[in-house]
């Protein structure tokens, strides 16, 4: 049941993406043609509209398939043609290349149209004939190519705001400065510290729940006592001397969480708002991070992202919905990263020819992409490696 309750959330959170390009693109102009969940040859499908809706067989992914995002070329349809058919439809062809040289869409239409009875099945005919189309994504104003674009990783930044605000709202999980748990071979073991003793100081200092952490590992592996309130006595334990572990010095205890009343709608708005920042600004220090080769034991692929939410799903509905939330934003994170596919790279492309005063052809697209690709396949060669093999190799 975890797993089928993961897969569905994440089927959810691409169909609200998809459905941001979809609504979005339709508000300013531009039809999609398809709005499928999942990849590969579609399993169900029907067109209403001039749209065609389907659910692929792989039910990972989804994509929404706005016409013409790139500027048509000439040579384009010749060159997905196989030899022989090239040259039997070479003056056809010919007309069609010398149409989109000059610019003129009526001739370059007409020359598709002779086509049609013989590649119009293609899917590069079919490309065309959308990249031809008035309401095409490359002859669209900038702002509103934009609002296409930007809509659906907003979506899925917005939809894990108001999520976070609602389970903000059914409940708080507030801090204490209680210890829940002593991992074994720690310092904090050896010191003797307790599950259930309460922290008062750090280093001769007194600290809230939130600056236990911080006290400890400002510390920097130098030997520190602390001050705990042990049925009801207190008790000085140490000296204890942190470890460096995972980039920052601790000694091995978790800090228990304790679940309250639900907030106000205000708290439990700002709240919402504190905690996607936060996890905004981690994410981003993160992936500055793989820039440097740093932290590549963090990435995860889909494997790990269903494995945790069925997990999630077996703590309890309000976990799941908390992991929902932040695959959701880092789904709308990881889609703004500045390189093709992603919508980042369609946004970086949309300003560019907005200064350049011209759309940029499709082979500029597809050297562009190279990068976004060669990205996708080192980040899921280290997900795939840190989800079945522990992050070590």
């Amino acid at each position: 049941m975890g797993l089928v309750a993961a897969i569905f959330g994440l089927a959810v959170l691409v169909m609200i993406h998809e459905a941001g390009h979809f609504f979005a693109a339709r508000a300013v102009g531009m039809t999609p043609r398809k709005f499928y969940i999942g990849f590969g040859p579609p399993i169900a499908k029907t067109v209403r509209g001039g749209v065609e809706y389907g659910i692929g067989s792989i039910p990972l992914g989804g994509y929404v398939k706005i016409p013409g995002m790139n500027r048509p070329s000439p040579g384009d349809l010749a060159a997905s043609l196989q030899p022989q058919a090239r040259e039997r439809l070479r003056a056809e062809l010919a007309r069609l290349d010398h149409a989109l040289e000059q610019g003129d869409d009526d001739a370059a239409r007409a020359a598709l149209d002779e086509l049609r009875p013989h590649v119009g099945k293609s899917r590069m005919w079919q490309e065309l004939e959308w990249a031809l189309a008035p309401d095409a994504y490359w002859r669209q104003a900038t702002w509103r190519r934009l609002v296409a674009i930007a809509a659906g990783p907003a979506v899925n930044l917005v939809f894990a705001l108001v999520l976070f605000a609602v389970l903000f709202l059914v409940a708080s999980t507030r801090d204490t400065n209680v210890i829940g748990r002593v991992v074994s071979g720690t310092p904090a073991a050896a010191s003797g510290l307790r599950a259930g003793d309460q922290v008062l100081r750090v280093a001769g200092v007194e600290v809230t729940p939130k600056q236990i952490p911080v006290r400890i590992r400002a510390t920097d592996g130098r030997p520190f006592r602390l001050l705990v309130l042990r049925n009801g006595h207190r008790v000085t334990i140490g000296p204890v001397r942190a470890k460096l572990t995972g980039g920052a010095y601790r000694i091995g205890i978790a800090i228990e969480s304790r679940t309250g009343p639900g907030e106000s709608v205000p708290a439990a708005t700002g709240d919402a708002v504190r905690l996607t920042w936060s996890i905004t600004s981690e994410t981003v220090r993160g992936i500055g991070h793989l820039a440097t080769g740093r932290g590549t034991n963090q990435v995860s692929s889909s494997v790990g992202i269903v494995r945790v939410s069925a997990q999630a799903w077996r703590q309890g509905l309000r976990d799941f919905l908390f992991v929902l939330g932040l695959v959701s934003l880092a789904l709308g994170l990881l889609n703004l990263l500045p390189v093709l596919p992603l919508d980042g790279g369609h946004i970086v492309m949309a300003l560019a020819e907005k200064v350049r005063g011209r759309t940029f052809a499709q082979a500029v697209y597809m050297r562009y992409s190279v990068i976004g690709l060669t990205l996708f396949a080192v980040l899921m060669y280290f997900g795939l490696r840190n989800d079945l093999f522990g992050g070590g190799g």
